[in-house]
């Protein structure tokens, strides 16, 4: 006898769902704009954020020797203790004296934020976040079931700046954490080191932790002399503070498709971080960090080349955009992103897609980066100069129609 078909759900039955957090999650509006450009010729994608170019060669070269020479089994869930080791003088090298007990290697920077905020929040707890930002750090403390509130930037003549006392209004007694990414995406807004201090004091007097995400903190263009990091939480904190830093390998040694990050953090948390770490992923692949221990221990002359060549591409956007009438544009402090604001321009997803179908140029919405990002488009600049002027054209095309 053949097996019954599987029992269809009656009328009067609710279809299997996902729970009603994850059901009311934000969709990506830039990957919903990126869609819109699958298939047609000629698109010129500047939505995500990553270079053009591939990982440097030395870089991949090291994989390639670490997968020849069998490195393809699991490792220690905190990573294996070459790349601990490298990362905890890198730290050491940028922000002070960084133990290896408080570093820890993850599956990508984005699995370092959940993995940050699975440690201390969760059901019920009050969270604070500083916006526009990257969706993934206001809805992963929601998918916990935290309540997130957010507190804006502040859009004028010198570009986005933080009313500091506007956000410590908001960090309250009882908040359990607070989510500051700088170099700001999509923004380029760095927060500047007096502002971390009185947030850092704050902070400790209230028992509210700071999870930092600075995977941008190499890509800061910052006046000279001023150093080869953006200012960081990790300057100022001690290492069994509540202070979790969140890093990548993606932005500064162009390694977005490998899926690499890490964390600085109180070694207090480190055994449950481990067992976090076993639930979630087990652990990096360990020819990635192999890659990895190559990246840091010989990338530094790379990453600052790399961090000339954005600049440049940077300031030649810019000049572009602010020629162009209709187009409100500051030269951003850090990061690899424009996000500058069109006249007329009410609903940025839609406008995006209309610049995708029309003008076949890839932007991504501002409103892609909450509320406070519409009316803005973002532009990732991290690519050549001729492919910048060719999109500055296609927009001009555009706007003039």
């Amino acid at each position: 006898m053949s097996a019954s078909p599987s029992r269809l759900p009656s009328s009067t039955e609710a279809a299997p769902l996902a729970r009603d957090v994850v059901r009311g999650l934000r969709a990506s509006r830039i990957r919903e704009v990126a869609n819109a450009g699958i298939g047609l010729p000629d698109v010129l994608p500047f939505w995500f954020g990553e270079s053009d170019q591939v990982t440097p060669s030395f870089i991949r070269d090291a994989a390639g020797r670490a997968l020849a020479g069998g490195a393809t089994f699991y490792t220690h869930n905190l990573g294996i203790p070459p790349l601990r080791a490298a990362l905890a003088d890198y730290a050491s090298r940028l922000h002070g004296p960084t133990a290896v007990g408080n570093v820890a290697v993850t599956s990508a920077g984005v699995n370092a934020l959940m993995l940050a905020a699975q440690l201390v929040t969760g059901p019920g707890d009050r969270v604070v976040a500083v916006t526009p930002l990257w969706p993934n750090l206001v809805e992963i403390p929601r998918i916990l079931g935290a309540t997130v509130e957010t507190v804006s930037l502040d859009y004028g003549p010198h570009g986005w700046t933080l009313d500091v006392d506007k956000l410590l209004a908001a960090l309250t007694p009882g908040t359990r954490a607070v989510m500051i990414n700088s170099p700001n995406n999509p923004t380029g807004w760095v927060m500047p080191r007096a502002a971390q201090q009185v947030v850092l004091d704050h902070c400790r007097r209230h028992g509210i932790w700071i999870i930092a995400d600075e995977v941008y903190e190499r890509l800061y263009y910052g006046h000279e002399g001023t150093g080869v990091t953006a200012p960081s939480f990790l300057d100022i904190a001690g290492r069994e503070e509540r202070v979790i830093a969140v890093n990548s390998f993606s932005k500064a040694w162009l390694m977005t498709g490998w899926r690499l990050g890490w964390m600085v953090l109180p070694s207090a948390l480190m055994d449950d971080l481990s067992k976090l770490v076993e639930y979630n992923t087990s652990c990096a692949p360990s020819f990635v960090q192999e890659a990895g221990v190559v990246a840091v221990q010989e990338g530094e002359s790379f990453t600052q080349d790399l961090v000339k060549r954005l600049r440049g591409a940077r300031d030649h956007l810019v000049a572009a955009l602010e020629a162009m009438p209709g187009v409100d544009a500051h030269t951003p402090e850090g990061a690899m992103y424009v996000f500058f604001r069109l006249d007329g321009a009410k609903d940025s997803l839609a406008l995006c897609k209309q610049l995708v179908r029309e003008a076949h140029l890839g932007l991504a919405p501002g409103s892609a980066f909450g509320d406070e990002g519409e009316g803005f488009v973002r532009w990732c600049y991290a690519c050549d100069v001729a492919r910048l002027d060719e999109g500055v054209k296609r927009l001009r095309d555009f706007l003039g129609r």
